[in-house]
């Protein structure tokens, strides 16, 4: 265990240097019509059809991939391969918000960059959040983050369909990505098998060789069961309920993120515009149901009863928390802000989906490494899930194009594991504090109210370790 841990330091070099844009000129062996795409399938049945990297899946965190190691100057020479389950790519819809959203850190942030993603999310939409407020519905007990002066954003608020369709984007300009649909992937084969190279099986028949295959097919991972591997999940019993919804009193910018702490899980109002926001309703599974089958003024008064509602309070933890506030009266004067209320949701926003907590003995082995939900899936609760992923393909791009540049190659596991180090000392701790915040919070028991209120309150006393809360979930 102690190699899993060791300490690497990422510096900036060269590896991060970004290509110009040019126009796609595929190679005949990359020719990408559905049309001789199946002809190939034929001709090809002897000879597998080989390239050095294959990614499997094309969500979020697997597109940003494919474009991060196209884009870098170091792996130029590498032909790389997206494979996507789905028909085709959907374009965000110009007319309504989508109920996925995302809080991208400043570390996602910077990688949208790097890539050129960036300013198409900014064309399309995007809303920054300068200040973060959470409060437990079973004592008074507070915590805002916000940089001084509101000089910073902590987060922005991004739609998963716009993030997908900004990096796709940038693939059209990316020569060495070739990216392909209605390609389901049915098996793989890895170099522990006895395969001299890691081998797909799409659902068509065709075969694909690779030196380095990545698993970036979320927490079902096909690639991860074939790597045989541990996988340790727990099932929460909750799901997440969430919803576009219209605000009645909205600030004249809505740039507050709101999150309370409900003894069923937390509920968050993540802004989108000046007058709309995103729900995001952690809930028990049988609850969840229920909010889903009410009408929409029904659902919109549980809402507002969720975030405004005054829940039963336990005398002592109150008495406890007056002297907390005694204690600490000469450091804070804050008090608790009313969040927006709702009033509309937005037609056929609503839907939910199961929760849970999971990560894999090892993301990598020889010709083969795992990616996002892949390798690991936390509570939507601090916002990390997508950006531990997107954390990932930055550290895995720096470790290849470091390999590739000294000829060491892009499926030697001694340099995967680089990647592997990495990484477990930041998703690592990640996962243990969504998971303890999630037990933490979702009980009234009086004994453990009492003694997280006291620690949300002091922490919301000491600027210096709100301060660096703040710039280690959001780094």
């Amino acid at each position: 265990m102690n190699r899993l841990f060791c300490t690497t330091l990422v510096k900036y070099s060269p590896r991060n240097a970004i290509l110009p844009s040019r126009a796609v000129q595929w190679p005949r062996t990359l020719a990408t019509t559905a049309s001789n795409r199946h002809a190939n399938t034929e001709s090809t049945t002897s000879e597998a059809q080989h390239y050095d990297i294959i990614i499997v899946g094309g969500g979020m965190v697997g597109t940003a991939l494919a474009c991060a190691l196209g884009k870098n100057s170091r792996l130029q020479n590498k032909n790389i391969l997206l494979l996507e389950a789905a028909a085709g790519f959907k374009q965000p819809s110009t007319e309504q918000y989508s109920n996925r959203v995302s809080a991208i850190s400043k570390g996602t942030y910077r990688l949208m960059r790097t890539i050129g993603a960036w300013e198409e999310i900014e064309r399309t939409r995007v809303k920054p959040v300068l200040k973060m407020q959470v409060w437990d519905a079973c004592s008074d007990a507070l915590i805002t983050f916000n940089y001084d002066d509101f000089a910073e954003n902590i987060s922005w608020i991004v739609e998963n369909d716009v993030l997908l369709a900004s990096i796709y984007r940038q693939l059209e300009g990316v020569p060495n990505v070739r990216v392909r649909y209605s390609s389901k992937l049915a098996s793989c084969e890895l170099i522990r098998d006895g395969a001299d190279r890691s081998t797909v099986r799409l659902a068509d028949g065709e075969t694909l060789k690779c030196d380095l295959l990545v698993g970036a097919d979320g927490y079902n991972s096909l690639v991860r069961r074939q790597m045989g591997v541990q996988n340790f999940a727990l099932a929460y019993n909750q799901m997440g309920v969430v919803a576009t919804l219209r605000l009645a009193n909205a600030p004249s910018d809505n740039v507050t993120a709101w999150q309370r702490f409900l003894p069923t899980g937390p509920i968050a109002l993540l802004p989108l515009s000046d007058d709309t926001s995103s729900l995001v309703w952690s809930t028990g599974v049988a609850e969840a149901k229920r909010l889903l089958q009410l009408d929409g003024d029904s659902f919109i008064a549980a809402v507002n009863a969720a975030f405004h509602k005054p829940m039963p309070r336990n005398t002592l933890v109150d008495d406890v928390m007056k002297g907390v506030h005694s204690l600490i009266k000469q450091t804070t004067g804050q008090r608790l802000e009313a969040a927006p209320v709702v009033e509309a949701e937005v037609a056929s926003s609503r839907a939910a989906f199961p929760l849970g907590l999971g990560h894999t003995s090892t993301y990598v082995g020889q010709g083969v490494c795992l990616i996002g939900d892949a390798a690991h899936r936390v509570h939507p609760l601090a916002g990390q899930g997508v950006n531990l992923g997107f954390g990932d393909v930055q550290t895995l791009v720096d470790v290849l194009a470091d390999a590739n540049y000294a000829g060491l190659g892009i499926s030697n596991v001694s340099e995967l594991l680089k990647y592997e180090q990495q990484r477990l000392k930041h998703n690592v701790p990640v996962l243990l504090t969504t998971h303890s915040l999630q037990r933490l919070y979702t009980t009234d028991f009086v004994p453990t109210v009492a003694l997280r209120s006291i620690g949300l309150t002091l922490t919301n006393a000491l600027p210096p370790v709100k301060k660096f809360l703040m710039n280690y979930a959001m780094s």
